[in-house]
């Protein structure tokens, strides 16, 4: 997590001040709640995708802004990536324990949402 300051608990058990500015788990979760970031732990939560494949499954996404996404998310442990040396490179991703962790209750959201819904959208 770039940027953040160093955090060091005092007893097993002691929980992050997330409503501090520097707590270390306020970036995960800027990442994890960020625009795309929800929608590549959604994607990931079945299969692992190569990365043209994360880009076409998430419509509206630049590749650049994925790139973003993924590096942060990467950079948190909660998506794993995995380079081929082929030519081109091919590159995987997948969800790590954490990311399936944290991507199981916003697949619940999702659904919970996407049932209360009517099908023309209201």
């Amino acid at each position: 997590m770039a940027g953040s300051a160093q955090f060091t608990r005092t007893e097993p058990g002691d929980r992050y001040d997330v409503f501090h500015t520097d707590c270390p788990a306020r970036d995960v979760v800027d990442h994890v709640t960020s625009r795309w970031g929800i929608w590549v732990l959604i994607s990931l939560r079945s299969n692992d995708l190569r990365f043209f494949e994360l880009r076409e499954s998430i419509r509206g996404i630049s590749e650049k802004m994925l790139a973003q996404t993924l590096r942060a998310l990467v950079e948190d442990g909660l998506v794993w990536r995995k380079v081929e040396p082929t030519t081109p490179p091919q590159v995987t991703y997948g969800l790590t324990e954490f990311g399936r962790d944290i991507g199981e209750p916003l697949t619940d959201l999702f659904d919970r949402i996407t049932r209360r819904l009517s099908p023309d959208g209201r």
